[in-house]
């Protein structure tokens, strides 16, 4: 195992964090020490650099992930020896706007320069972020790898070919996804399908994919969409899912994900909306395989579900002014 760091957004810090720790667990790593502490990074311990690459792939509430190489007063000599392979970087500070006249940050430049190096702040080949400790002692990172946020842009709900004023933006589709650990070859289980944007993050991850909804409209609308993604669905079916069974019904499942419908009447056939959630998801936790979770979304307040499993954790995210969302993570009783 070797240590990474992760930057998170500035947006739902503790959700940001659950996410970037559930992903690790799901590449074989784990949560992070805390020495020496950096306050504003997510620190993992991860199997090897190819996984840190990997989490940065699969993580949405993200900006970089980074690795430690030297703290001072040793940054000099370590950019000194990086400088000397020749090639192109850039040396910035976390945290601060990319124009800084930092003076730490000009000198370490200077080193990686007179070592023989390239200073380019466009289109760098390497990029280095100095990052102070809890006790204001400053070390050196290498960035290996940055979230993409415009792909994640190109699967928001107008870009698609099946759309509904109500859906799940990609980011937090992606963050429930990770949150649920979900690895490729999981079996995935989205009780609430509506437009697939749960069940689209998880495929994106390598999943197979299961879905239920009582309309007709949306089970095709969902498959347009994971379609226009390039991704394929297990068996998605129209019916009630409190009482619908999939063709195998001994299959298991590694998640349940879904996006309670919470003020879509539409979706619930006039029932209310907690008596149809307290039926539908117990019933399908009682499924999962073991080291599955469930990740129930829903809005702040809103009461708590029995029968699901242990609640480990319930991270939010406020939405706008008049809506925050809970992800609450749910797993087995053993």
């Amino acid at each position: 195992m070797i240590p990474g760091y992760v930057e998170p957004v500035g947006e739902g810090q503790e959700l940001a964090r659950r996410e970037t720790i559930s992903a690790a667990e799901a590449l074989g790593g784990s949560e992070g020490g805390t020495a020496p502490e950096f306050p504003y990074l997510v620190s993992v311990e991860i199997p090897g650099l190819p996984e840190l690459e990997r989490l940065a792939g699969r993580l949405s509430l993200a900006r970089r992930c980074l690795v430690r190489l030297a703290s001072e007063p040793d940054i000099g000599s370590r950019l000194a020896t990086e400088g000397r392979t020749g090639g192109s970087a850039a040396v910035r500070r976390l945290g601060s706007p990319s124009g800084s006249s930092d003076p730490t940050i000009l000198a370490a430049g200077r080193q990686f320069v007179d070592a023989g190096g390239r200073i380019d702040l466009r289109h760098p080949q390497r990029r280095f972020w100095l990052g102070r400790d809890s006790t204001g002692r400053d070390w050196l990172f290498e960035e290996r790898g940055t979230i993409d946020r415009a792909a994640m842009n190109e699967r928001r709900m107008p870009r698609l070919p099946f759309r509904r004023p109500v859906s799940l933006p990609p980011r937090l589709g992606r963050a429930a996804a990770n949150l649920a650990r979900v690895r490729e070859g999981s079996r995935v289980l989205d009780p609430f399908l509506g437009t697939g944007a749960l069940l689209a993050e998880a495929g994106l991850l390598g999943a197979h994919l299961y879905g239920i909804d009582r309309d007709p409209e949306m089970v095709r609308g969902a498959l347009r969409n994971l379609a226009h993604l390039g991704v394929g669905a297990e068996e998605l079916i129209v019916g009630d899912a409190a009482e619908v069974e999939f063709e195998d019904p001994q299959v298991r499942f590694d998640a349940v994900l879904t996006d309670a419908p919470y003020g879509r009447s539409s979706s619930t056939g006039g029932e209310p909306v907690r008596r149809l959630v307290q039926q539908v998801v117990p019933r399908w936790a009682h499924r999962l395989a073991p080291g599955g979770r469930v990740v129930l979304i829903v809005p702040k307040g809103s009461p708590e579900m029995s029968g699901i499993g242990r609640l480990a954790g319930c991270p939010a995210l406020r939405v706008h002014r008049s809506l925050t969302r809970e992800f609450r993570v749910y797993e087995p009783i053993t």
